[in-house]
């Protein structure tokens, strides 16, 4: 039986998401060439390591080895024996990384963290166009009714969860969106967007159809889900992180991925000489 087939059947039987993507490779893991890392860093001292994540990254370490996610290789590179990451970015997200080298910066950030000292910015290229600023205040919990066991969603009694959508550019059915989170709950801003009905282009849980993710899991990235998703990843970018409220003098920025530069430039949101 398809993966697709057993969620139905999931489904059918259960008023519980279905766990079966906990259950199945997502597909082969993408192994970290150690020249790559140097290209990746935005800033580096003896407390920090700043990484602009590409989109195909694991954060996390897995059973691959430590040149299968981010984690593992800054460790590989620092030859340090731990690497606190700060905060992480879904598997697909692109973005500024902050990962602490000692216990004593990793405390302190983690703190901030938790006191929304640290501020994000992020980068959405949305499907549909957005002409004003949006906020979304809705509360956000699990998706009970979704094929995705991971899957959020808008849900009464879920917790607080507050985005802003700012747009940059709509053209071409698309949006370009600032995007500032007030709270940080899982997958919030793209939670959020499928709400507002602007959900991110190629996101496979949160965009047309929750069964492509169990589609892509089965057979990877296909002619068919282009077709649907346009490109291979959920289309967002961390742009920002600043630690100045933190106490810290730094502001980190990483310029928007190049898989999303280029879709905006075929799209007519930005030119080749922007961002």
């Amino acid at each position: 039986m398809s993966a697709g087939a057993e969620a139905e059947d999931f489904l059918a039987n259960s008023p519980r998401a279905c766990a079966w993507p906990r259950r199945l490779k997502q597909g082969p893991v993408r192994m970290i060439a150690a020249e790559e890392v140097p290209r990746w860093i935005l800033h580096e001292d003896a407390d920090l390591l700043v990484i602009d994540k590409p989109g195909d990254v694991v954060c996390h370490p897995s059973k691959a080895g430590p040149w299968s996610s981010l984690v593992g290789a800054a460790r590989e590179y620092t030859g340090l024996p731990t690497m606190h990451l700060i905060f992480r970015l879904d598997r697909e997200t692109s973005g500024v990384v902050v990962l602490a080298k000692n216990p004593a910066m990793a405390s302190r950030l983690q703190k901030a963290m938790q006191k929304r000292k640290v501020g994000k910015v992020y980068f959405a290229i949305l499907t549909g166009e957005l002409r004003d600023v949006t906020v979304v205040d809705q509360p956000l919990g699990d998706d009970t009714g979704s094929p995705v066991f991971m899957k959020s969603a808008v849900v009464t009694g879920g917790q607080p969860s507050v985005t802003r959508f700012e747009p940059v550019a709509a053209a071409s059915g698309f949006t370009l969106a600032r995007v500032v989170t007030e709270s940080g709950r899982k997958h919030q801003i793209r939670a959020h967007a499928q709400w507002l009905g602007h959900s991110l282009m190629g996101d496979k849980i949160y965009g047309p159809d929750a069964r492509l993710f169990l589609e892509f899991i089965e057979t990877g990235w296909t002619e068919a889900l282009a077709a649907k998703l346009f490109i291979p990843r959920q289309a967002l970018h961390c742009a920002e992180i600043d630690l100045r409220a933190t106490g810290l003098p730094y502001v980190f920025a990483a310029p928007l991925a190049a898989d999303l530069r280029e879709f905006c430039v075929q799209r007519r949101l930005i030119t080749d000489e922007s961002r």
